[in-house]
């Protein structure tokens, strides 16, 4: 499985980005998928996951209302949609895959993981 993840950039406080992931080599509705972000000097977190189906999902309270994650299997496809962004959002943002039916929200579910994409939210 390989994971590509694209559409960062760099943006003002208070703006949109769509990021995307596409995984390749297997057929996603198989994995569970997350979003995931390593700010400068931080821990990696979550800030989104979808499941298999698409009919679960997971936000923390720091994105939640803000960002939406949704999944297209047809195209193997994951999307992130982040509106109202904040300075403290600024982070590499990073797509993964994983056979697990858990909590979605731990990086020890995830097996792939792609080479993350930088967002960076200017004041």
């Amino acid at each position: 499985v390989q994971l590509q993840a694209y559409g960062g950039g760099l943006v003002q406080a208070g703006n949109s980005l769509r990021l995307s992931c596409a995984l390749s080599g297997r057929t996603s509705s198989n994995y569970a998928m997350g979003w995931f972000r390593q700010g400068s000097g931080k821990e990696r977190e979550s800030v989104a996951a979808i499941s298999q189906s698409g009919d679960v999902t997971y936000y923390p309270d720091s994105v939640k209302g803000r960002f939406a994650i949704s999944r297209d299997n047809a195209k193997n496809t994951m999307y992130l949609q982040m509106n109202s962004l904040k300075p403290e959002d600024t982070a590499i943002y990073y797509c993964a895959a994983g056979r697990t039916y858990g909590s979605f929200r731990l990086l020890t579910e995830y097996d792939y993981w792609g080479q993350g994409t930088l967002v960076t939210v200017s004041s």
